[in-house]
């Protein structure tokens, strides 16, 4: 099968087209045809640092994937083959990745895919929606009626986030850095927009929730942006991060009595634990979309598997505007 290979670690160069054997399923394993895959920062930046998480070289990236069932191992029970799933499944040293035509995956970490997405829709979900899910309603306890910040709201896991949060009630406010990413913003539901390079923290809060400050933050960005959530949240707020990667003064935090919560959605993968939360999470979203409430932004530009390394070179650029999605296979 074809496969984009890791060669080593540095720029994109170190990505090549190249041929691996077909995997065979094991156990609880499916083989998926993948037909597309997205790309998110934590793929670029694997493939330019490396570290303990990086597939070795001549691995493959990529977590995120759209496909059919192509085989199941013999233990596996909740798909069959012909099934069309989406899911966050590898990427990882120790797993198979979605840069590839097909792809091993734990059938705890799929799910059926929404049946209104197309492939390139569908495979530009899991990662982002795993991740803004688990820090809002998981983690933050989110409920109908509160004021919610989202800090990038324009982002991979940001537009997304205000997706959720509008789909559970909350009233919400994002942070953007332009008129595109404002609209970006609008379209996913946001009831007010803040350009962050225009006007503070303290005064965005007390314009938009009387002065009681926000019920909940999420980060998406980390530093200014983490320093900046504590300054608009309501004493005893709560506080989710995904973006912990760096020193941070708390003392303010510790003076408003927030809560803080830092996710890292790739634990389960990392850890073998929680796996089976996964799938079920995103059975829940495929429902979410399927009603209409839940679609990805998609960048303008499409990309092939043999065009991977363009694909990562505008993922890192921070020029896309969406999500970057690369055609694998034949729909």
């Amino acid at each position: 099968m074809k496969a984009v290979l890791l060669e080593g670690y540095g720029g994109s160069e170190v990505l090549r087209l190249g041929e691996l054997p077909r995997p065979v399923p094991e156990g609880r394993q499916v083989l998926v045809e993948v037909l597309a895959t997205s790309v998110n920062p934590i793929d670029w930046k694997l493939r330019k640092h490396g570290g303990d998480w990086a597939p070795e070289p001549g691995g493959v990236l990529h977590g995120d994937l759209a496909g059919r069932v192509a085989a199941v191992g013999p233990q596996a029970t909740r798909f069959q083959v012909g099934d069309a799933v989406y899911g966050c499944a590898g990427g990882l040293r120790g797993y198979d990745g979605a840069l590839a035509e097909f792809m091993r995956c734990d059938e705890e970490l799929l799910a059926a895919k929404p049946e209104t997405l197309d492939w390139r829709q569908a495979a530009a979900l899991p990662l982002v929606t795993l991740t803004a899910w688990e820090g809002l309603i998981d983690r933050a306890r989110l409920q109908p009626g509160e004021r919610v910040l989202v800090q990038g709201g324009a982002g991979g896991v940001g537009h997304v986030a205000i997706q959720l949060a509008k789909a559970a009630g909350a009233w919400v406010a994002a942070t953007v850095s332009s008129a595109a990413k404002a609209e970006v913003a609008r379209r996913c539901g946001a009831d007010a927009t803040i350009d962050y390079r225009r006007e503070a923290p303290a005064d965005y809060a007390a314009r938009l929730t009387g002065g009681a400050g926000f019920d909940l933050a999420f980060d998406t960005i980390g530093a200014s942006a983490f320093a900046a959530s504590i300054e608009a949240l309501r004493p005893g707020g709560r506080l989710v991060t995904i973006a912990a990667t760096e020193a941070f003064v708390l003392a303010p935090a510790h003076a408003r009595g927030l809560d803080i919560q830092i996710v890292l959605m790739l634990l389960p993968m990392l850890t073998g634990r929680g796996k089976a939360r996964q799938g079920e999470l995103l059975a829940q979203a495929a429902r979410l979309a399927d009603m209409g409430r839940l679609a990805p932004v998609l960048d303008p530009r499409a990309f092939t598997l043999a065009e991977a390394a363009a694909a990562h070179d505008r993922q890192e650029s921070g020029e896309a505007l969406g999500k970057m999605v690369i055609t694998v296979g034949p729909a």
